[in-house]
């Protein structure tokens, strides 16, 4: 079973607007309610996709009630910590005129000891059955990046393939355990090199450096580029696929699925690579975060390609 592990549980309200601009009123031409997280991400895509998985983590209020909702839509299993205040809404904004979309994100989940204590009760649980775990995203404000440090160490100790996704600095702390994967994009891993990292070159070079320093690989999303998967002994570059795309948010997270997928059945790296690129085109198709649907996911799998970088 693959168990998906998210302390800052979210749904994501995208706004579709004409054009971005402060101090004015902006009427959305439309807008979607959809789930949000990393890990949630990674769980939805996979129950779109008929796969099975646990989802773990804190939730509070009406909104952590619509998030186990919309997870039990899909198939996917939930056990999550009741805390205090309230599972946040981000906010995701679409221009349409081409400018690009940004997403303002909130923190309002209340988390104290015992919380902690309850949820690394259930994960520890939940390992006797789990063939790969995916984690990260953002932490609820009181609790350190140290949580990382902890839970992937606690899933590598057990022997249990780890996919991690997460900014800095929690992305750095995480790190200390070796993770399996990695899967940041261009701006999060140009935060925890300390540069901007703007070509498939210097991805590739950053790559080989969390290898070297980690044994950790990396499969770094490069926006417009498409994809670099740097390993031990190989590479590989995977180019966008042309299409027309609606809303790129949660793309990432269809290639964190498609990486977790692979290692929970101790599948080839590269049938992970070519459902998470799939997925990720899938998710561009459709307006809300992570949503796609398995017949996109399908047309599109055949004609991902997996590009030796040199």
């Amino acid at each position: 079973m693959i168990v998906s592990l998210t302390a800052n549980t979210t749904l994501d309200l995208t706004l579709f607007v004409p054009s971005f601009g402060m101090n004015r009123t902006i009427r959305a031409t439309r807008t979607v309610q959809s789930m949000g997280g990393k890990p949630t991400d990674a769980s939805w895509i996979l129950g779109e996709m008929g796969i099975p998985s646990m989802a773990l983590g804190f939730a509070a209020g009406a909104i952590g009630r619509k998030v186990e909702s919309l997870l039990r839509q899909k198939g996917v299993s939930h056990d999550f910590i009741e805390v205090g205040g309230e599972t946040r809404i981000n906010t995701v904004i679409v221009s349409e005129d081409g400018s690009g979309q940004s997403v303002i994100t909130t923190s309002t989940l209340e988390i104290d000891p015992a919380h902690l204590d309850a949820l690394r009760a259930k994960f520890e649980s939940a390992l006797d059955t789990a063939t790969a775990v995916v984690l990260g995203g953002t932490l609820p404000r009181a609790i350190s990046p140290a949580f990382y440090t902890e839970f992937i160490g606690i899933a590598k100790g057990r022997g249990i393939p780890v996919i991690f996704d997460a900014d800095e600095p929690n992305l750095s702390a995480g790190l200390v355990a070796q993770p399996d994967y990695i899967k940041p994009n261009h701006h999060e891993l140009g935060a925890l090199m300390g540069r901007e990292i703007n070509t498939l070159q210097a991805a590739y070079e950053a790559g080989r450096k969390i290898i070297h320093d980690y044994g950790t690989c990396p499969i770094i999303t490069l926006a417009g580029e498409g994809g670099l998967a740097v390993l031990p002994d190989r590479a590989y570059h995977i180019p966008p696929l042309v299409i027309e795309v609606v809303s790129a948010a949660g793309a990432g997270d269809g290639v964190l699925a498609g990486i977790t997928y692979a290692c929970a059945n101790d599948l080839p790296i590269e049938e992970g690579l070519r459902l998470g690129f799939a997925c990720a085109a899938a998710v561009c198709l459709q307006p809300g975060t992570a949503d796609c649907r398995k017949a996109d996911v399908e047309r599109f799998l055949p004609i991902i390609e997996l590009v030796p970088y040199r």
